[in-house]
């Protein structure tokens, strides 16, 4: 009878013991710093396109090996382009070149043969934007024109035919945004008005493909943008960015089934214009300028939800 109580109270410690919390560790630097990146995942490696700073060969991380190697270089000289993975190939949208004039060009590189490739250009010149891919197609929202101007334009490609569509234009015309596809929908949540950090937005929207409509949703609670975002465990995660005089560590977590935010622990390294991937429940950070404007590093930061 005693050694049925011992193992009942023992039992009873052992479920009541509070989950782990989440953690932040270090990863390997990259090999050169950058900062106003598209970072995009396909097997296994996140791939880091542009510069703000004028670099243009593209940096391949191995998220489960922790190490870097170099890719082919992109076409030229471009930095905050939208960048999507699908199919085993990286898709380049867009973006800024020869200073702040947005360009339409679309490019696609293929890990197994290293070369970037022509696609069509979308309907209209676009940098700044969110992207994601939702039900086989490529979702560009939001964003800038040449002169930072935004745009309420949501651009959608088929990469298998190589097309473009329009859906239902963005309610909150913004850049510096970010956008993930999440439980069947698109999220796009943060970003600043018309290029200016001194004019940052909490707003979330969520579109539905099914009604080709967007929806309010609850702010997220640290308005920013130049952030970073990645889906895990059913969740869009936001991290960093920066206003006019700082740079955010805050790293918050948005559940469309609940439509409630959460926060998780803030980047080590507060940072803007950088990506991020997830492998294995882990999530990684890469690169990005650690102040406001247009500094870079090659930083990895890697948080265990």
């Amino acid at each position: 009878m005693l050694r049925s109580a011992r193992l009942a109270i023992a039992l009873s410690l052992t479920f009541a013991l509070p989950a782990p919390a989440a953690e932040w560790s270090r990863g390997r630097e990259a090999p050169a710093p950058r900062s106003e990146v598209g970072v995009a995942e396909t097997g296994g490696k996140a791939y880091v396109v542009g510069d703000y700073n004028g670099a243009t060969e593209l940096l391949i991380y191995d998220l489960a090996a922790d190490s870097w190697r170099e890719g082919a270089a992109f076409p030229y000289h471009v930095h905050h382009p939208m960048t999507v993975a699908t199919g085993g190939l990286v898709y380049v949208f867009g973006g800024y070149r020869d200073g702040w004039t947005a360009t339409a060009d679309v490019h696609a590189y293929d890990p197994g043969t290293d070369r970037w490739s022509r696609r069509s250009a979308m309907p209209g010149e676009r940098a700044a934007g969110g992207a994601a891919l939702l039900e086989g197609r490529i979702h560009i929202v939001g964003g800038s024109h040449s002169g930072r101007g935004n745009s309420t334009g949501h651009l959608v490609y088929d990469p298998e035919k190589d097309r473009w569509s329009e859906a239902a234009a963005l309610p909150t015309p913004r850049d510096h945004l970010s956008v993930q596809a999440v439980a069947g929908k698109l999220v796009a949540a943060g970003g600043r008005i018309d290029g200016e950090s001194n004019r940052n937005l909490a707003v979330t929207e969520v579109y539905d493909p099914g009604a080709d409509a967007w929806i309010k949703a609850p702010d997220m609670p640290t308005a920013r943008s130049g952030t970073a975002s990645a889906v895990i465990d059913g969740e869009m995660v936001v991290l960093g960015g920066e206003s006019r005089s700082q740079t955010y560590g805050a790293v918050e977590a948005f559940d469309p089934v609940r439509n409630a935010w959460r926060k998780l622990p803030d980047l080590p390294t507060p940072r803007h214009g950088f990506g991020a991937a997830v492998r294995d429940g882990h999530l990684f950070t890469l690169v990005g300028s650690p102040k406001p404007g247009g500094d870079r590093s090659g930083r990895v930061e890697i948080l265990k939800p």
